[in-house]
């Protein structure tokens, strides 16, 4: 179902039991984190802190923090079933061509969801601040040893300065002073390149910031979506209903009507970047300081009553792993689409999603495997994993005792390992240069004669099924 705000996602959450309320006062430095950090690493529930000190709005974390959440958030009972109509879809358009391979998931999203709507007027602008400043936002320093407060769960607006056409993508922002910020956008992000292009024009990228609103526009922003398909499109697929848009008060850009705050402003690609983080990232460690675009605020408008949405990263298992782990099934059926010989993934959560994947493929043909691996690399998000296993269908990729000792036995490693060079996450901090290094894919399928494998391939030791049922049937007379 749709939320129509933030307060009503709250609602949901509290009902299901997947809420707690904090009444102490607590500071939005380190505290909060500690908090939060507990929670998540103990599978607890979403917190909504309401007495934060020195602020005057509640903040809202681990809202995502389980499957259940996350299912709430997409209103479905299960995210697999998200998968099931995107899958339900491609039978129903099926493409004939690499070209509409290519052009599916807009094809798909077109078919099945509603487009935006603009209105005149919008929550999010029940409030109108000519006069920005940012301190009046509860944002979080996280870490010690992270260079400021960082906004965390922004949705960063921008319009392609040559086609005109929307982006929406999650950047982490550090806040400078009262109205400045980092924009904290990799080499590899759309933000970026709109950034670039703005550069060869003349004058500023406008930008807007939402904080809040629907969670499926939330984890919109943060989904792998290819360059081409509008991030407001796919919320609607999710949501089933149309997002309505308005116009920002200061700034040519559009921004969900529904948005709990919406901070307005600009980046100038004149001026000179300035540098930004240290930052405990979701890796685990700390990505160290760069050099960004400065965003400057013009305005910030917000609802009456806001609910400022924040999120912790460090490392795993924290919040975002269910964000990613989301992705990783609603994605599935359209890397089938592509690579069909696919019958599993997982990405686990302590490989940072970037560092480990375990594929499971029907072999069909000596190599497949390695086929697979090239492929992977070639694919929009995935060109970033660092270590790719390939395993046979009926290895279970979510059961890492048994994709364990499946690798162990079935690779010899010489034979079964290949490296390859290419772009890797800029947060790969063991990469030699930023963003290019090195990635190792390892071939965990039976091997064929055809492959070269000259000796028998044994088989695993495995109970015959009449003896088991036996057992089974007298198992609670042995009193084991």
């Amino acid at each position: 179902m749709p939320y129509n705000s933030l307060a009503d996602f709250v609602q949901v959450l509290e009902r299901a039991g997947e809420l707690k309320r904090i009444a102490h006062p607590v500071k939005v430095e380190l505290e909060i984190t500690e908090i939060a950090d507990r929670v998540m690493k103990g599978g607890g529930p979403a917190l909504l802190f309401e007495n934060v000190v020195g602020k005057q709005m509640p903040v809202l974390i681990n809202a995502f923090g389980s499957h259940k959440r996350m299912a709430l958030a997409l209103g479905v009972p299960d995210i697999e079933d998200i998968a099931r109509d995107i899958a339900r879809l491609i039978q129903t358009k099926p493409p004939k061509s690499f070209k509409d391979k290519f052009h599916l998931l807009g094809e798909l999203i077109k078919l099945a969801g509603i487009p935006p709507k603009l209105v005149k007027e919008g929550p999010c602008q029940e409030v109108i601040k000519q006069e920005p400043d940012l301190n009046m936002l509860p944002v979080l320093t996280c870490w010690p040893g992270d260079a400021g407060p960082f906004i965390t769960l922004p949705m960063v607006f921008s319009k392609d300065p040559v086609k005109g056409t929307r982006n929406v993508g999650l950047y982490r922002m550090q806040i400078f002073d009262q109205r400045t910020t980092g924009m904290h956008w990799h080499l590899h992000k759309v933000g970026a390149r709109h950034y670039q292009q703005q550069k060869e024009k003349t004058g500023r990228l406008d930008l807007a910031v939402c904080l809040g609103g629907d969670p499926a526009m939330i984890y919109a922003a943060t989904a792998p979506l290819p360059d081409q398909i509008d991030e407001i499109l796919f919320a609607g697929f999710l949501r089933k209903k149309g997002i309505e848009l308005i116009k920002c008060a200061t700034v040519d850009v559009e921004v969900p009507a529904n948005s709990d705050i919406v901070v307005e402003g600009y980046v100038d690609p004149t001026e000179p970047l300035r540098r930004e983080g240290p930052f405990g990232d979701h890796t685990g460690f700390y990505s160290l300081a760069d050099d960004y675009p400065a965003f400057h605020v013009t305005c910030i408008t917000h609802r009456k009553n806001p609910i400022y949405p924040t999120t912790i990263v460090g490392r795993p298992p924290m919040e975002d792993a269910y964000l990613g782990k989301a992705t990783e099934r609603i994605f599935l059926p359209l890397l089938r689409v592509t690579l069909p010989e696919i019958v599993d993934m997982n990405l686990p959560v302590h490989g940072v999603f970037h560092n480990l994947a375990i594929i499971s493929i029907k072999k069909e043909y000596p190599a497949h495997a390695r086929k697979v691996m090239h492929a992977l690399w070639g694919l929009g998000q995935m060109m970033f994993t660092k270590i790719l296993i390939v395993v046979d269908h009926d290895v279970n990729v979510h059961d890492l005792s048994e994709v364990t000792w499946i690798a162990g036995n079935h690779i010899d490693p010489k034979r079964d390992t290949i490296f390859v060079e290419g772009p890797v996450d800029v947060l790969d901090h063991a990469a030699p240069v930023l963003g290019y290094g090195s990635k190792f894919g390892i071939d965990a399928t039976r091997k064929w004669h055809s492959e070269g494998f000259e000796r028998e391939w044994p088989e695993p030791i495995v109970m015959d099924e009449k003896t088991r049922q036996y057992i089974s049937s007298i198992w609670e007379k042995l009193g084991l």
